[in-house]
């Protein structure tokens, strides 16, 4: 076996670009296995950071922040995928990288990821790339009404705008700086849905079950999983579309597929994310295996088992908001309230302030059923101030 391919055992440092909460999860998935971790992040406070072995506190694009992390660690992965794909690249020179740059550039630009979706034959809402005024208007009145996307650096609904006439569009391309964007049709929705893959070095693929995901303002609120959250057919299209999208990438490491589901019942991809994601985070508590887990098993080249779900699960995203429901002063929920509720898992991402909007932490509910898991989360919803669904 050559040394690129061979297995990273416990005992060794793993890396991670990002100091976020997905990397504060990755980082405790790794320390429960009995690796070390070193995470980059210039910021002194990041929640990954502040639970990591390591922390290098420098940007990502610093060569001496990058040679140190490579020095340290036996492996790298990503936990932000606005992460330069150039530092991954400089990072495999020396160390097994996962997800490779080349993937993550993709993902970042979202031109390319579309183009990608064709290549692999996995439908997606149709489009026009706005990169110039002649572009803009080319656009055909097909694709309206739709929503107006930056190509680069959009998330969480950030970097959008609806548009319905030629002229909307043309005043929100003005307002996002004439940046180059994408616009894509607006589609009759039923409903959204996700599936995450984790793909090995060797080419095995094994995916976490179809998670059913209702957004709100353009970040994701509620995640449900169990069986029958979506039609079998239609799961086994999402599983497949998926598969084949990771790889097309020949990606290696925990890659999130996000679809729309017509009212027609199809399926159409609507981005990818090349790292964990908040709608596997249920994960953590109702299957044998989390996504995290599977980071770690992506990375070292551990072997990738077909994780099994035991219980029904719902998770709700927590907000900054939750902590201003009575007024302008930031107070801390009633979380004894909510942990008296039977199957709740409260995770907590260590970030010192509370801000709107901003994400701090996620409560998993598990049950026996489906319809006992989605009760509890409607008290435990009642209880934080979500609005229920």
């Amino acid at each position: 076996m050559s040394a690129v391919n061979a297995t990273i055992l416990p005992g060794a440092t793993l890396g991670v670009l990002g100091g976020g909460q997905l990397g504060r999860m990755f980082v405790h998935a790794a320390q429960s296995m009995g690796y070390f971790t070193a995470v980059l992040d210039a910021d002194p406070t990041s929640p990954a950071g502040l639970v990591s072995h390591h922390h290098v506190r420098s940007g990502y694009e610093d060569p001496q922040g990058l040679a140190e992390l490579a020095r340290l660690s036996a492996a790298v992965t990503t936990e932000f995928e606005n992460v330069p794909a150039a530092a991954l690249q400089t990072l495999a020179l020396t160390r097994p990288v996962s997800p490779a740059g080349e993937a993550v550039a993709i993902a970042q630009d979202r031109a390319a990821e579309k183009a990608h979706f064709v290549r692999c034959g996995v439908p997606c809402a149709p489009y026009a790339e706005i990169t110039t005024p002649e572009q803009l208007a080319a656009v055909g009145a097909n694709l309206l009404p739709g929503i107006l996307k930056t190509t680069r650096m959009g998330y969480d609904g950030k970097g959008q705008a609806r548009v319905r006439t030629a002229a909307e569009l043309a005043a929100a391309w003005d307002d996002m700086g004439r940046v180059d964007c994408v616009l894509e049709k607006m589609l009759p929705l039923a409903h959204e849905c996700s599936v995450i893959v984790a793909r090995g070095r060797d080419g095995t693929i094994v995916n976490l079950p179809v998670q059913r995901n209702l957004h709100r303002d353009g970040i994701l609120a509620v995640t449900e999983v169990h069986e029958g959250n979506v039609p079998p057919a239609q799961a086994q299209q999402a599983v497949a579309a998926a598969q084949s999208v990771a790889q097309g990438l020949d990606y290696v490491g925990v890659l999130c597929v996000e679809f729309f589901v017509l009212e027609d019942g199809s399926l159409v991809v609507n981005e990818i994310a090349p790292r964990p994601h908040n709608s596997g985070h249920y994960s953590q508590n109702a299957l044998d295996v989390s996504q995290f887990e599977l980071q770690v098993r992506c990375m070292t080249g551990l072997p990738l088992v077909q994780p099994r779900q035991h219980s029904a699960a719902v998770m709700l995203n927590l907000l900054g908001d939750l902590w201003f429901k009575d007024g302008t002063t930031a107070s801390t929920p009633a979380w004894d309230q909510v942990l008296a509720l039977p199957g709740t898992h409260l995770h907590l991402y260590g970030k010192a302030d509370a801000k709107r909007a901003r994400k701090m932490g996620h409560l998993n509910i598990t049950a026996a059923t489906p319809e006992r898991a989605h009760a509890v989360a409607l008290q435990a919803a009642a209880i934080l101030g979500i609005a229920p669904f």
